[in-house]
């Protein structure tokens, strides 16, 4: 098969270079970075192209050349790429978390026969596809809690987290106003809301906030209460509110000097130097992943649990990790005609398939990404 990833970032290159691995299919990687493709092509066997992915034609056009499309662009382009690669007739499996609503380009993914699978990565992604496989656990599901973020092993100041994203996608988790469901209705709340400190078993003491990160589960799971939130270390929360409400965080261009300036690109140049995760430095991703309800006339409480570390032999930033290899996984799906389904996917629909899950849990336990399961009654 012919797999075209696009992007060549910290994600997108981990997930480039896991395809290349199976050495059995002709992978191309497309990113307007040389230092990132030419960091690829001098360890894996795939073909690289130096293009701008923001050109929406000229992606289409190379789409339609391919049996099968990787995105992990920025969250900002995520939605036109993944409508550009649907118009030219190639399934696609998204990573990206644009702030549109992919289920819009549903009708278009049927006409153009394209199975699409969206928002695949760890949260959103494996956060959905676990949960709604612990709802068909039960006779009755009433609450799901969902926890994730992805810390730095050592904590350094002032902000105390590291990223393996664009500074704009990390901006979007404190902006983005969160949706969450209270007694079987939607209720709307600021990012960085409702913060919390929390003691995890085998890591620390961390701090969740409200966090737009259910996503399609608001209406795909026909469940009562439902609320995903974002771990980072305590005092960190503090620090994003004050950037925010001051109008760090703002696209509204202001004037200075004569000369007209978003002051999110200007925090996202000042800040994403000091908080992205640089080669060898360990960073962490932890999930807890609950839901509560009946099961045989018993109160139950089912649970996935995530710790994972950078891999030093890899040399993979664990959020790389879980996400990228949630994609590529995925991926091998598809290309292996274990799931079809034309149309957009969210990636909780893949539960359809009773083999699609432990395809991907087998796949990453592979790779030394393993969630462990409990269930205890209440």
């Amino acid at each position: 098969m012919r797999i075209l990833v696009l992007g060549a970032g910290l994600v997108g290159g981990p997930m480039a270079a896991d395809l290349a691995k199976d050495n059995i299919h002709t992978i191309t990687v497309a990113d307007i970075d040389p230092t990132a493709l030419d960091r690829l092509s001098a360890k894996y066997k795939l073909t690289t192209l130096r293009l701008d992915l923001s050109d929406s034609k000229m992606v289409r056009k190379l789409a339609s050349g391919y049996d099968i499309v990787v995105s992990a662009v920025p969250g900002f382009l995520g939605h036109q790429t993944l409508k550009a690669v649907i118009e030219a007739g190639t399934p696609i499996i998204d990573i990206t978390f644009a702030p549109e609503d992919f289920m819009e380009l549903d009708t278009l993914a049927k006409e153009k026969n394209v199975t699409a699978i969206c928002d695949i990565g760890v949260a959103p992604g494996m956060s959905n596809l676990l949960s709604a496989y612990l709802v068909t656990q039960l006779d009755r599901a009433d609450d799901v809690k969902i926890y994730v973020g992805g810390l730095p092993s050592v904590r350094s100041w002032p902000y105390e987290y590291k990223a393996v994203f664009s500074p704009i996608d990390v901006i979007e988790e404190y902006t983005r106003p969160a949706r969450f469901r209270v007694n079987g209705k939607e209720v709307v709340m600021p990012a960085l809301t409702d913060v919390e400190l929390m003691d995890i078993e085998g890591f620390g003491q961390v701090e969740s906030f409200n966090s737009d990160g259910l996503r399609s589960l608001l209406s795909t799971l026909d469940v009562p209460n439902m609320i995903e939130k974002t771990l980072r270390y305590p005092g960190h929360v503090e620090k994003m509110r004050i950037l925010r409400e001051t109008g760090f965080f703002n696209t509204t261009p202001v004037v200075i000097n004569g000369q007209s300036i978003r002051p999110i690109d200007v925090t996202a140049k000042l800040l994403f130097p000091m908080i992205k995760l640089t080669e060898g430095e360990v960073d962490i991703t932890v999930m807890l992943i609950s839901v509560c309800g009946m099961r045989n006339g018993k109160n139950m409480k089912l649970s996935y649990t995530l710790i994972d570390k950078y891999d030093p032999e890899t040399q993979v930033h664990s959020m790389a990790r879980t996400t990228g290899y949630t994609g590529t996984m995925a991926a091998r799906l598809l290309l292996e005609g274990k799931f079809k389904n034309p149309g957009i996917n969210a990636p909780e629909m893949l539960v359809q398939n009773p083999d699609a899950l432990p395809f991907i849990l087998s796949g990453l336990k592979e790779r030394g990404i393993i969630y462990k399961y409990t269930e205890e009654e209440i």
